[in-house]
């Protein structure tokens, strides 16, 4: 009787607890307190999304103005997927809306110049530009490197410089490219036999040969073969990780292309300061330049030489055309890393158009062998001279057409650091990329008529060498390419050499024709060919 009057009061006990009115009231109240809690905070962030959405929305459309670009802008991330994977047929078209367009990826808006002389007021505007490049250039280059320097810092940097690329540094750098190029034809012949005889890919040969002729010219033989050898094939890193756009913080995320591109310019750069010492020690023993930095290092020491007897009380001491001051080994390494940052791409993309485009055409080919062949004085192993070089219009012509027809560099990034009034009813507000293209004035219709043939005669017995104004494949100003001439001269030589040691067959593909951007231009199908030695 206890235990049934225990288990009574027990489950009248346990149903009161749960089961009352007043418990049943309280339960649903905190559910629906939590309810109405969580919707309060989706309601909270959905209103701060769309707050947040809407002024990206209005900074980019404020930002826009009139000028040519998409209306709405995709929220914060933009045309991020493509910028990631960019398509010329884009480029064209945002070429082709308008002399002033925009797009906004992230936090960042990008004014893209199409007409020519806005470009060039791009290039020569100092006031309001400097140099960008992209994102995480200054962490693979350095951010003290001379490319990033403006104003004043930028032109005394400059002028030391010059000399380096002057035609009596140009000849001694000569007989090191041709032993190069006759090493790398070696090559190319036999990549071809060793493949039976079928047409291979070529670009990422011309990468190595650019990046050889490139070592051997700026540090001559103070780098050994194989060092040469990592360096083009590392190169490539560095080109990945100089993206115009790239995920934020990606140079701290192990293996991705900043990470590694980081890691392939050290080595680069570490390299590069070893021979710098090498270069000094050869230089104080009485050794003779053969490379640029033997010649930037005997400018040292004339400078020095020149400070000290003045220091002394010489009265007739001869005073040097160009004073430098003397740079640590890291700072010629920096700079020589910069020149291979600024030739390994672009030089690559053009030896590998110059090579598909001659062997489409014959008659080009035949009459630069002739041209050739008659410069060296009926030997077809006469050895290169500067002389000679420039004594070729012909494959100087060709050359040039190359450059304008197939551009390596297509624009070049700029920072805008104050709000820059582009034109009268445009301001490009501060922090804005800006890009002042090249490739539209090198296809001008009116300046340069088919500008979508490859026709050497335009520099010929046409005008184009007059068109100075469009002529922007090295950029203008103050930071105009100092190689402009270097490059030429060695594209000369390249294919100058080439045609009278070998025949090549360029074997079409349909994609021979589409162009692939990837830093420079190039072919789709990275330029399938075959070599055989020339009888």
């Amino acid at each position: 009787m206890d235990l049934g009057l225990n288990g009574s009061i027990a489950l009248a006990t346990n149903l009161s607890s749960h089961s009352s009115p007043i418990a049943l009231a309280e339960d649903n109240h905190g559910f629906f307190s939590e309810l109405l809690d969580a919707i309060l905070t989706w309601r909270f962030a959905a209103t701060m999304l769309a707050a947040m959405v809407a002024y990206d929305q209005f900074m980019y459309m404020y930002r826009k103005g009139a000028i040519a670009g998409p209306l709405f802008k995709i929220p914060f991330m933009g045309p991020f997927i493509q910028a990631l994977y960019p398509r010329f047929d884009s480029y064209l078209a945002q070429w082709a809306s308008g002399p002033l367009s925009c797009v906004s990826i992230f936090h960042k808006f990008v004014v893209l110049v199409s007409d020519r002389d806005l470009a060039r007021k791009v290039f020569n505007s100092q006031a309001y530009v400097e140099p960008y490049l992209t994102p995480v250039a200054p962490d693979l280059l350095g951010p003290t490197a001379w490319v990033f320097l403006n104003g004043k810092a930028h032109v005394e940097y400059r002028k030391g410089l010059n000399g380096l690329f002057g035609r009596e540094a140009l000849t001694s750098y000569l007989p090191t490219q041709e032993k190069v190029l006759g090493e790398y034809f070696d090559k190319f012949v036999a990549a071809t036999e060793e493949n039976g005889g079928k047409p291979l890919p070529y670009f990422n040969l011309f990468r190595e040969i650019n990046c050889a002729v490139s070592c051997r010219t700026f540090v001559g033989h103070y780098i050994s073969d194989e060092a040469v050898q990592r360096i083009a094939d590392d190169y490539y890193c560095i080109t990945a990780a100089l993206e115009l756009v790239s995920v934020p913080l990606s140079l701290y995320i192990p293996y991705s292309k900043q990470w590694l591109g980081k890691r392939a310019a050290n080595v680069v750069l570490a390299e590069f300061k070893k021979c710098a010492a090498a270069s000094k020690l050869h230089m104080a023993a009485g050794g003779k330049p053969t490379c640029i930095i033997d010649q930037w290092v005997a400018s040292m020491v004339d400078s020095q030489t020149y400070r000290d007897r003045i220091a002394a009380g010489v009265t007739d001491a001869e005073k040097p055309s160009i004073l430098v001051r003397e740079f640590t080994d890291f700072e010629i390494a920096q700079t020589m890393f910069t020149f291979l940052f600024a030739s390994q791409d672009a030089s690559s993309s053009s030896t590998t158009y110059l090579f598909q485009v001659v062997a489409q055409r014959p008659d080009v080919l035949e009459r630069i062998q002739q041209e050739n062949l008659k410069a060296r004085g009926g030997d077809k192993n006469g050895a290169l001279g500067l002389e000679m070089l420039e004594s070729m219009p012909y494959t100087n012509a060709v050359v040039k057409e190359l450059l304008r027809y197939r551009p390596p560099v297509i624009f070049v990034p700029y920072i805008v650091n104050k709000a820059f009034p582009i034109t009268p009813t445009y301001t490009v507000p501060k922090g804005t990329m800006v890009i002042p293209s090249c490739y539209p004035a090198l296809h001008d219709p009116e300046v340069y008529p088919q500008p979508d043939n490859f026709n050497p005669e335009r520099w010929i017995s046409g005008n184009a060498k007059d068109q100075k104004k469009n002529w922007l494949v090295f950029g203008t100003g103050a930071h105009k390419c100092v190689a402009e001439q270097y490059v030429q001269l060695t594209m000369t030589a390249m294919i100058g050499k080439a045609s009278l040691e070998l025949d090549w067959v360029h074997h079409a593909t349909k994609d021979s024709e589409v162009v692939k951007v990837f830093a420079t231009l190039f072919p789709m199908d990275l330029c399938p060919l075959t070599f055989t030695r020339r009888d």
